[in-house]
């Protein structure tokens, strides 16, 4: 005699911690939400510091990976296999990074001239001395800092230096050459150096 059927009995639901990222997106493309979970979960801290990174506020970073995921499960079909996960994800993250710190500056440019006054004030303060400075002040500084580069110019300076990526995935990610790549990071370093 054959078990019965039993109606709310689930079907058979496969673990993905084993999985590699290439078969957690092939499943996703496949519309396996549980494949799809276990993506968020594995990528979620990585894009979060890239995203935190890029944009120095850790809201904006969380709507960011929340969009990202986001995007992906809306053109999983889309998920060339050609591409690595990584490149897939980050080149996501990065453009609505991008598109992030962008509206941010045209907020920003009617606060100007406040801005400017408060920096002039700083300055006029005197400098602090560096040694004395513990890595939350440091932190800031970079941030500052980071704020004179192009959008592009911080992400490739992060991806690259900060992420370790090598030219030619940055490219990917960014959708340039590697030559592209070498020149805003040359031009980022230069900024960075100068200011």
């Amino acid at each position: 005699m054959s078990k019965p059927y039993l109606a709310y009995s689930r079907p058979e639901v496969r673990s993905w911690t084993e999985a590699t990222d290439r078969e957690l997106l092939l499943a996703v493309a496949a519309d396996d939400e549980g494949a799809f979970g276990a993506l968020m979960t594995r990528k979620t801290p990585p894009l979060m510091q890239l995203a935190y990174r890029m944009l120095g506020d850790r809201e904006e970073a969380r709507d960011v990976v929340q969009v990202t995921f986001l995007r992906v499960w809306s053109h999983r079909s889309k998920y060339d296999r050609r591409w690595s996960p990584n490149t897939w994800l980050y080149r996501i993250a990065t453009n609505l990074a991008i598109d992030q710190l962008r509206s941010r500056r045209s907020r920003q440019r009617a606060s100007e001239p406040m801005r400017l006054h408060l920096r002039r004030v700083a300055d006029a303060g005197g400098r602090a001395d560096l040694g004395r400075l513990g890595v939350k002040e440091v932190r800031g500084i970079l941030e500052e800092l980071a704020g004179e580069l192009s959008e592009r110019q911080r992400a490739v300076f992060l991806l690259r230096e900060v992420e370790g990526l090598a030219s030619p995935e940055v490219a990917r990610i960014l959708g340039c050459k590697s030559s592209t790549v070498r020149n805003h990071l040359f031009a980022a370093r230069r900024v960075l150096r100068r200011e």
